[in-house]
Protein backbone atom coordinates (compact mmCIF):
# COMPACT_ATOMS: atom_id res chain seq x y z
CA UNK A 1 0.00 0.00 0.00
CA UNK A 2 1.31 3.46 -1.03
CA UNK A 3 4.47 1.90 -2.49
CA UNK A 4 4.66 4.74 -5.01
CA UNK A 5 5.21 7.28 -2.23
CA UNK A 6 8.66 5.83 -1.60
CA UNK A 7 9.86 7.37 -4.87
CA UNK A 8 8.35 10.72 -3.86
CA UNK A 9 10.07 10.46 -0.49
CA UNK A 10 13.40 9.86 -2.22
CA UNK A 11 12.83 12.89 -4.46
CA UNK A 12 11.88 14.94 -1.39
CA UNK A 13 15.12 14.03 0.39
CA UNK A 14 17.15 14.82 -2.73
CA UNK A 15 15.47 18.24 -2.98
CA UNK A 16 16.14 18.85 0.70
CA UNK A 17 19.87 18.27 0.12
CA UNK A 18 19.95 20.47 -2.97
CA UNK A 19 18.16 23.36 -1.26
CA UNK A 20 20.68 23.16 1.60
CA UNK A 21 23.46 23.80 -0.93
CA UNK A 22 24.20 27.56 -1.08
CA UNK A 23 25.39 27.31 -4.70
CA UNK A 24 21.88 26.35 -5.83
CA UNK A 25 20.57 29.74 -4.75
CA UNK A 26 22.93 31.54 -7.13
CA UNK A 27 20.36 30.60 -9.81
CA UNK A 28 17.16 32.13 -8.42
CA UNK A 29 14.94 30.59 -11.09
CA UNK A 30 16.23 27.09 -10.34
CA UNK A 31 15.98 27.64 -6.58
CA UNK A 32 12.39 28.83 -7.02
CA UNK A 33 11.43 25.75 -9.04
CA UNK A 34 13.10 23.38 -6.57
CA UNK A 35 11.46 25.18 -3.65
CA UNK A 36 8.04 24.93 -5.27
CA UNK A 37 8.44 21.20 -5.86
CA UNK A 38 9.69 20.73 -2.29
CA UNK A 39 6.61 22.56 -0.97
CA UNK A 40 4.36 20.37 -3.17
CA UNK A 41 5.87 17.16 -1.79
CA UNK A 42 6.05 18.21 1.89
CA UNK A 43 2.43 17.42 2.92
CA UNK A 44 2.50 14.06 1.10
CA UNK A 45 5.81 12.93 2.63
CA UNK A 46 4.88 14.14 6.12
CA UNK A 47 1.52 12.37 5.97
CA UNK A 48 3.15 9.20 4.63
CA UNK A 49 5.69 9.17 7.46
CA UNK A 50 2.97 9.80 10.04
CA UNK A 51 0.95 6.91 8.56
CA UNK A 52 3.97 4.59 8.79
CA UNK A 53 4.59 5.67 12.38
CA UNK A 54 0.95 5.12 13.34
CA UNK A 55 1.12 1.60 11.90
CA UNK A 56 4.32 0.81 13.82
CA UNK A 57 2.79 2.15 17.03
CA UNK A 58 -0.42 0.16 16.50
CA UNK A 59 1.49 -3.08 16.01
CA UNK A 60 3.61 -2.38 19.09
CA UNK A 61 0.48 -1.68 21.15
CA UNK A 62 -1.07 -5.00 19.98
CA UNK A 63 2.02 -6.91 21.12
CA UNK A 64 1.92 -5.21 24.52
CA UNK A 65 -1.82 -5.92 24.81
CA UNK A 66 -1.01 -9.61 25.31
CA UNK A 67 0.48 -8.71 28.69
CA UNK A 68 -1.56 -5.59 29.51
CA UNK A 69 -5.14 -5.33 28.15
CA UNK A 70 -4.98 -1.52 28.56
CA UNK A 71 -2.89 -1.37 25.40
CA UNK A 72 -5.78 -2.86 23.38
CA UNK A 73 -7.72 0.42 23.61
CA UNK A 74 -4.63 2.35 22.51
CA UNK A 75 -4.22 -0.01 19.56
CA UNK A 76 -7.80 0.72 18.50
CA UNK A 77 -7.18 4.49 18.69
CA UNK A 78 -4.02 4.11 16.64
CA UNK A 79 -5.90 2.02 14.06
CA UNK A 80 -8.41 4.87 13.65
CA UNK A 81 -5.57 7.37 13.35
CA UNK A 82 -3.86 5.17 10.78
CA UNK A 83 -7.01 5.03 8.65
CA UNK A 84 -7.49 8.82 8.89
CA UNK A 85 -3.95 9.35 7.67
CA UNK A 86 -4.48 6.83 4.86
CA UNK A 87 -7.56 8.77 3.69
CA UNK A 88 -5.60 12.04 3.82
CA UNK A 89 -2.77 10.45 1.84
CA UNK A 90 -5.16 9.19 -0.84
CA UNK A 91 -6.37 12.78 -1.33
CA UNK A 92 -2.81 14.08 -1.54
CA UNK A 93 -1.97 11.48 -4.19
CA UNK A 94 -4.81 12.47 -6.51
CA UNK A 95 -3.64 13.83 -9.92
CA UNK A 96 -2.60 17.46 -9.69
CA UNK A 97 -2.37 20.30 -12.13
CA UNK A 98 1.40 20.79 -12.58
CA UNK A 99 0.90 24.56 -12.59
CA UNK A 100 -0.93 24.76 -9.26
CA UNK A 101 2.13 26.12 -7.44
CA UNK A 102 2.55 29.09 -9.78
CA UNK A 103 1.64 32.74 -9.70
CA UNK A 104 -1.03 33.85 -12.17
CA UNK A 105 -1.77 36.39 -14.85
CA UNK A 106 -5.46 37.31 -15.06
CA UNK A 107 -6.70 38.85 -18.31
CA UNK A 108 -10.14 40.48 -18.42
CA UNK A 109 -11.77 41.58 -21.67
CA UNK A 110 -15.03 43.46 -22.12
CA UNK A 111 -17.54 41.55 -24.22
CA UNK A 112 -21.06 42.17 -25.42
CA UNK A 113 -22.58 45.26 -23.84
CA UNK A 114 -20.38 48.18 -24.83
CA UNK A 115 -19.54 50.63 -22.03
CA UNK A 116 -21.52 48.60 -19.49
CA UNK A 117 -19.39 45.54 -20.26
CA UNK A 118 -16.22 47.62 -19.81
CA UNK A 119 -17.48 48.89 -16.45
CA UNK A 120 -18.20 45.30 -15.41
CA UNK A 121 -14.66 44.30 -16.47
CA UNK A 122 -13.47 47.01 -14.08
CA UNK A 123 -15.64 45.56 -11.31
CA UNK A 124 -14.11 42.12 -11.88
CA UNK A 125 -10.60 43.60 -11.81
CA UNK A 126 -11.27 45.29 -8.46
CA UNK A 127 -12.85 42.08 -7.12
CA UNK A 128 -9.72 40.06 -7.89
CA UNK A 129 -7.43 42.76 -6.52
CA UNK A 130 -9.39 42.91 -3.27
CA UNK A 131 -9.45 39.12 -3.00
CA UNK A 132 -5.68 39.06 -3.50
CA UNK A 133 -5.28 41.65 -0.75
CA UNK A 134 -7.44 39.56 1.60
CA UNK A 135 -5.28 36.45 1.18
CA UNK A 136 -1.96 38.28 1.28
CA UNK A 137 -0.97 38.24 -2.39
CA UNK A 138 0.51 41.17 -4.29
CA UNK A 139 -0.90 42.45 -7.58
CA UNK A 140 0.60 44.37 -10.48
CA UNK A 141 -1.27 45.91 -13.39
CA UNK A 142 0.61 44.75 -16.49
CA UNK A 143 -1.45 46.42 -19.19
CA UNK A 144 -4.79 48.22 -19.43
CA UNK A 145 -6.97 49.76 -22.12
CA UNK A 146 -9.53 52.00 -20.42
CA UNK A 147 -12.97 52.91 -21.72
CA UNK A 148 -14.56 56.37 -21.82
CA UNK A 149 -16.53 55.89 -18.59
CA UNK A 150 -13.65 54.53 -16.53
CA UNK A 151 -14.05 50.82 -17.20
CA UNK A 152 -11.66 48.55 -19.07
CA UNK A 153 -11.86 47.22 -22.60
CA UNK A 154 -8.89 44.96 -21.86
CA UNK A 155 -6.77 44.63 -18.72
CA UNK A 156 -4.06 42.24 -17.50
CA UNK A 157 -3.19 41.69 -13.84
CA UNK A 158 -0.26 39.74 -12.36
CA UNK A 159 -1.03 38.05 -9.04
CA UNK A 160 1.89 36.88 -6.89
CA UNK A 161 2.14 34.91 -3.65
CA UNK A 162 4.65 35.85 -1.01
CA UNK A 163 7.31 33.21 -0.40
CA UNK A 164 6.59 29.59 -1.32
CA UNK A 165 2.87 28.87 -0.80
CA UNK A 166 1.48 25.63 0.56
CA UNK A 167 0.05 23.27 -2.10
CA UNK A 168 -3.35 24.40 -3.32
CA UNK A 169 -2.93 27.96 -2.02
CA UNK A 170 -0.93 29.57 -4.85
CA UNK A 171 -2.65 32.18 -7.05
CA UNK A 172 -3.06 29.92 -10.09
CA UNK A 173 -4.45 27.02 -8.03
CA UNK A 174 -7.13 29.28 -6.54
CA UNK A 175 -7.91 31.50 -9.52
CA UNK A 176 -7.77 29.05 -12.44
CA UNK A 177 -11.48 28.25 -12.15
CA UNK A 178 -12.29 31.93 -12.85
CA UNK A 179 -11.51 31.45 -16.55
CA UNK A 180 -14.61 31.82 -18.71
CA UNK A 181 -17.45 34.21 -19.53
CA UNK A 182 -18.88 36.18 -16.60
CA UNK A 183 -22.35 37.66 -17.09
CA UNK A 184 -23.83 40.65 -15.25
CA UNK A 185 -27.48 41.64 -14.91
CA UNK A 186 -28.12 45.18 -13.64
CA UNK A 187 -29.33 48.66 -14.54
CA UNK A 188 -26.41 50.34 -16.34
CA UNK A 189 -25.39 53.88 -15.46
CA UNK A 190 -26.17 54.78 -19.08
CA UNK A 191 -29.78 53.50 -18.79
CA UNK A 192 -32.28 56.35 -18.32
CA UNK A 193 -35.41 54.14 -18.16
CA UNK A 194 -34.23 51.96 -15.27
CA UNK A 195 -34.27 48.78 -17.35
CA UNK A 196 -32.09 45.81 -16.43
CA UNK A 197 -29.48 44.95 -19.06
CA UNK A 198 -27.33 41.85 -19.49
CA UNK A 199 -23.71 42.12 -20.57
CA UNK A 200 -20.59 40.01 -20.22
CA UNK A 201 -16.82 40.03 -19.80
CA UNK A 202 -14.33 37.26 -20.48
CA UNK A 203 -11.67 36.16 -18.00
CA UNK A 204 -8.53 34.19 -18.88
CA UNK A 205 -6.23 32.90 -16.12
CA UNK A 206 -2.69 31.88 -17.08
CA UNK A 207 0.07 30.34 -14.96
CA UNK A 208 3.07 32.67 -14.94
CA UNK A 209 6.45 31.36 -16.07
CA UNK A 210 9.11 31.61 -13.35
CA UNK A 211 11.73 33.25 -15.52
CA UNK A 212 12.97 33.73 -19.08
CA UNK A 213 14.80 30.39 -19.14
CA UNK A 214 11.71 28.31 -18.36
CA UNK A 215 10.02 29.05 -21.69
CA UNK A 216 12.49 29.21 -24.55
CA UNK A 217 11.60 31.79 -27.19
CA UNK A 218 13.54 32.13 -30.42
CA UNK A 219 13.82 35.83 -31.25
CA UNK A 220 13.59 34.95 -34.94
CA UNK A 221 10.06 33.66 -34.25
CA UNK A 222 8.88 37.10 -33.13
CA UNK A 223 7.44 40.01 -35.09
CA UNK A 224 7.62 43.15 -32.97
CA UNK A 225 5.58 46.22 -33.93
CA UNK A 226 5.57 49.56 -32.14
CA UNK A 227 2.73 52.05 -32.12
CA UNK A 228 1.48 55.08 -30.25
CA UNK A 229 -0.30 54.49 -26.95
CA UNK A 230 -3.90 55.64 -26.84
CA UNK A 231 -6.33 56.32 -24.03
CA UNK A 232 -10.14 56.36 -23.70
CA UNK A 233 -11.92 57.40 -26.86
CA UNK A 234 -8.79 57.05 -28.94
CA UNK A 235 -7.14 60.07 -27.34
CA UNK A 236 -3.36 59.95 -27.47
CA UNK A 237 -1.73 59.59 -24.08
CA UNK A 238 1.79 59.35 -25.46
CA UNK A 239 3.43 61.32 -28.24
CA UNK A 240 6.01 58.61 -28.99
CA UNK A 241 5.71 55.12 -30.43
CA UNK A 242 6.26 53.38 -27.07
CA UNK A 243 3.49 50.76 -27.19
CA UNK A 244 4.61 47.29 -28.28
CA UNK A 245 2.81 44.46 -30.03
CA UNK A 246 4.54 41.06 -30.27
CA UNK A 247 3.39 38.27 -32.58
CA UNK A 248 4.76 34.77 -31.98
CA UNK A 249 4.81 33.52 -35.56
CA UNK A 250 4.80 29.72 -34.95
CA UNK A 251 1.66 29.85 -32.78
CA UNK A 252 0.01 33.08 -33.94
CA UNK A 253 -0.21 34.30 -30.32
CA UNK A 254 -0.35 38.11 -30.15
CA UNK A 255 0.33 40.18 -27.03
CA UNK A 256 0.61 43.93 -26.59
CA UNK A 257 1.46 46.40 -23.86
CA UNK A 258 1.13 50.18 -23.71
CA UNK A 259 1.00 50.85 -19.98
CA UNK A 260 4.65 51.68 -19.38
CA UNK A 261 6.36 54.92 -20.39
CA UNK A 262 9.18 53.40 -22.41
CA UNK A 263 9.22 51.02 -25.35
CA UNK A 264 11.70 48.77 -23.52
CA UNK A 265 9.45 48.44 -20.45
CA UNK A 266 6.43 47.68 -22.61
CA UNK A 267 8.41 45.05 -24.49
CA UNK A 268 9.45 43.38 -21.21
CA UNK A 269 5.84 43.25 -19.98
CA UNK A 270 4.60 41.94 -23.35
CA UNK A 271 7.26 39.21 -23.27
CA UNK A 272 6.08 38.29 -19.77
CA UNK A 273 2.53 37.78 -21.04
CA UNK A 274 3.82 35.86 -24.06
CA UNK A 275 5.78 33.44 -21.85
CA UNK A 276 2.65 32.83 -19.77
CA UNK A 277 0.58 32.13 -22.88
CA UNK A 278 3.19 29.77 -24.31
CA UNK A 279 3.46 27.94 -20.99
CA UNK A 280 -0.33 27.46 -20.92
CA UNK A 281 -0.35 26.37 -24.57
CA UNK A 282 2.36 23.79 -23.90
CA UNK A 283 0.37 22.37 -20.98
CA UNK A 284 -2.82 22.19 -23.07
CA UNK A 285 -0.90 20.36 -25.79
CA UNK A 286 0.50 17.91 -23.25
CA UNK A 287 -3.02 17.27 -21.97
CA UNK A 288 -4.26 16.60 -25.49
CA UNK A 289 -1.41 14.24 -26.27
CA UNK A 290 -2.20 12.30 -23.11
CA UNK A 291 -5.85 12.01 -24.24
CA UNK A 292 -6.59 13.32 -20.78
CA UNK A 293 -10.24 12.38 -20.38
CA UNK A 294 -9.58 12.24 -16.64
CA UNK A 295 -9.37 15.99 -16.25
CA UNK A 296 -12.22 17.41 -14.19
CA UNK A 297 -15.24 18.83 -15.94
CA UNK A 298 -14.52 22.17 -14.29
CA UNK A 299 -11.00 22.51 -15.64
CA UNK A 300 -12.00 21.41 -19.13
CA UNK A 301 -15.08 23.63 -19.40
CA UNK A 302 -15.13 25.51 -22.70
CA UNK A 303 -13.96 29.03 -21.93
CA UNK A 304 -16.49 30.39 -24.42
CA UNK A 305 -19.33 29.21 -22.18
CA UNK A 306 -20.98 31.35 -19.55
CA UNK A 307 -19.67 30.21 -16.18
CA UNK A 308 -21.15 32.70 -13.73
CA UNK A 309 -23.90 35.31 -13.38
CA UNK A 310 -23.81 38.39 -11.17
CA UNK A 311 -27.43 39.48 -10.58
CA UNK A 312 -27.48 42.92 -8.94
CA UNK A 313 -31.26 43.31 -8.38
CA UNK A 314 -31.30 40.06 -6.34
CA UNK A 315 -27.77 40.53 -4.89
CA UNK A 316 -27.11 37.00 -6.19
CA UNK A 317 -24.04 35.27 -7.56
CA UNK A 318 -24.52 31.95 -9.40
CA UNK A 319 -21.84 29.61 -10.71
CA UNK A 320 -23.45 27.51 -13.40
CA UNK A 321 -20.82 24.75 -13.49
CA UNK A 322 -21.55 23.44 -10.01
CA UNK A 323 -24.94 24.97 -9.18
CA UNK A 324 -23.46 27.31 -6.56
CA UNK A 325 -25.70 30.21 -5.48
CA UNK A 326 -25.29 32.85 -2.79
CA UNK A 327 -27.06 36.14 -2.03
CA UNK A 328 -24.00 38.13 -1.04
CA UNK A 329 -22.96 39.64 -4.37
CA UNK A 330 -22.09 42.93 -2.68
CA UNK A 331 -19.47 41.32 -0.43
CA UNK A 332 -18.18 39.04 -3.23
CA UNK A 333 -17.40 42.12 -5.33
CA UNK A 334 -15.49 43.46 -2.33
CA UNK A 335 -13.21 40.43 -2.60
CA UNK A 336 -15.04 37.87 -0.43
CA UNK A 337 -14.54 35.11 -3.00
CA UNK A 338 -13.47 32.29 -0.68
CA UNK A 339 -16.81 30.46 -0.60
CA UNK A 340 -17.31 30.27 -4.37
CA UNK A 341 -13.65 29.41 -5.08
CA UNK A 342 -13.64 26.70 -2.39
CA UNK A 343 -16.85 25.23 -3.80
CA UNK A 344 -15.14 24.92 -7.20
CA UNK A 345 -11.99 23.42 -5.67
CA UNK A 346 -14.09 20.89 -3.74
CA UNK A 347 -16.06 19.95 -6.85
CA UNK A 348 -12.80 19.42 -8.75
CA UNK A 349 -11.43 17.23 -5.93
CA UNK A 350 -14.64 15.18 -5.80
CA UNK A 351 -14.49 14.66 -9.58
CA UNK A 352 -10.93 13.36 -9.26
CA UNK A 353 -11.94 11.03 -6.42
CA UNK A 354 -14.79 9.71 -8.55
CA UNK A 355 -12.45 9.04 -11.48
CA UNK A 356 -9.92 7.43 -9.14
CA UNK A 357 -12.64 5.19 -7.71
CA UNK A 358 -13.81 4.22 -11.21
CA UNK A 359 -10.25 3.29 -12.16
CA UNK A 360 -9.90 1.12 -9.05
CA UNK A 361 -13.15 -0.63 -9.83
CA UNK A 362 -12.26 -1.29 -13.47
CA UNK A 363 -8.64 -2.34 -12.99
CA UNK A 364 -7.14 -5.58 -14.17
CA UNK A 365 -6.73 -6.79 -10.58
Amino acid sequence: MFEGVKALEAEYEELENKLADPSIHADQGLARRLGRRYAELTPTVRTYRAWLQAGDDRRAALELADDDPAFAAEANELASREEELADALRLLLLPRDPNDGRDAIVEIKAGAGGEESALFAGDLLRMYMRYAERVGWSTELIDAEESDLGGYKDVSLAVKAKGTPEPGTAPYARLKFEGGVHRVQRVPVTESQGRIHTSAAGVLVLPEADDETEVEINQNDLRIDVFRSSGPGGQSVNTTDSAVRITHLPTGIVVSCQNEKSQLQNKEQAMRMLRARLLAAAQEEADREAADARRSQIRTVDRSERIRTYNFPENRISDHRIGFKAHNLDTVLEGDLDAVIQALVDADTNAKISVSGDDAGSGDG
